[in-house]
């Protein structure tokens, strides 16, 4: 697709209750390095992107005080590239994961380390609270197998000082979810999910039966679960577009809950999963990609 599509075109969803985004937005993990081991990019690119991204409209950018690599930091990016930031911007952060001396998110925070770790990324953004911050659990394992409680209390105590507007919770499975829930509103899940990876629909259902917002982490099949082009190409030639458009367009159209943060450090790519909020995908589209 070469028309060029504002982040608006995939419409919008209501966090909380009480704040529009738009379901289309940016993950900023990928603004510091393009892999988990790879050099780290030219900042003044990520800034560029970044500004890109809301002048397209993009009101929702999640990132996380581990998005490093080096001297090169999202959130140094974010507060370079856009404040005083729009009105209309949220900006959601992940608190939880301890890097180990790899880069790798191999140690987890306990509940009385969080608060450090929320302040420390307000102040890195230049903010002063939160629209969104995310209790991220585990490490790269598949979710599970643990009690959130605790971690989820102490977060749960920084929305009740005024430091965090809502909260969410990622990489956790129904259980945990609704053990969340016990304690304090759940307003978005962060799992990972794509069109070749569907197998999250427990916690999908949960979300959408309360109004709760899932926003799958690696929509494009980054990490360790590529996405399988092959199966997108004859869909892609279809409408015109490249294959990546086609695994966010399908995220958008699997439910209304639905919200898609694909990241990345380059210019075109960016405009080009912007472009994905335009197209729309028909049954027999939805019925190739699933079968």
């Amino acid at each position: 697709m070469t028309t060029q599509i504002t982040a608006a075109a995939s419409g919008q969803f209501m966090l909380g209750g009480d704040r529009g985004v738009n379901r289309l937005g940016f993950g900023a993990m990928r603004l510091a390095a393009g892999t988990f081991t790879g050099p780290a990019r030219d900042p003044r690119t990520g800034a560029a992107v970044l500004r890109q991204a809301v002048d397209a409209g993009v009101d929702h950018i999640d990132t996380a005080g581990f998005y490093n690599r080096g001297e090169v930091r999202a959130n140094d990016l974010i507060r370079t590239a856009l404040a005083p930031y729009p009105a209309e911007l949220l900006i959601a952060t992940k608190v939880g994961p301890l890097l180990g001396a790899d880069g790798m998110p191999t140690g987890q925070a306990g509940p009385e380390q969080l608060r450090g770790l929320v302040t420390e990324d307000l102040r890195a953004l230049g903010l002063d609270r939160f629209d969104l911050v995310y209790l991220r659990v585990g490490g790269m394992r598949e979710p599970g197998g643990e009690s959130v409680a605790d971690r989820f209390a102490a977060l749960a105590e920084l929305r009740e000082e005024g430091l965090i507007r809502h909260l969410g919770v990622s990489n956790v499975d129904a259980a945990q979810l609704d053990e969340a829930r016990g304690i304090a509103p759940v307003v978005a899940v962060q799992n990972q999910y794509h069109v070749h990876r569907p197998d999250d629909a427990a916690v999908l259902a949960r979300c959408e039966e309360h109004g709760i917002a899932y926003v799958p982490f690696f929509p494009l099949g980054g990490g360790f679960d590529p996405i399988e082009h092959g199966r997108l190409a004859q869909v892609a030639k279809r409408h015109e577009a490249a294959t990546a458009q086609i695994a966010l367009a399908w995220l958008l159209a699997s439910s209304p809950n639905m919200l898609a943060i694909p990241g990345t450090g380059s210019p075109a790519h960016l405009a080009e999963n912007l472009a994905a909020a335009g197209l729309r995908l028909d049954a027999a589209d939805l019925a190739e990609l699933t079968g």
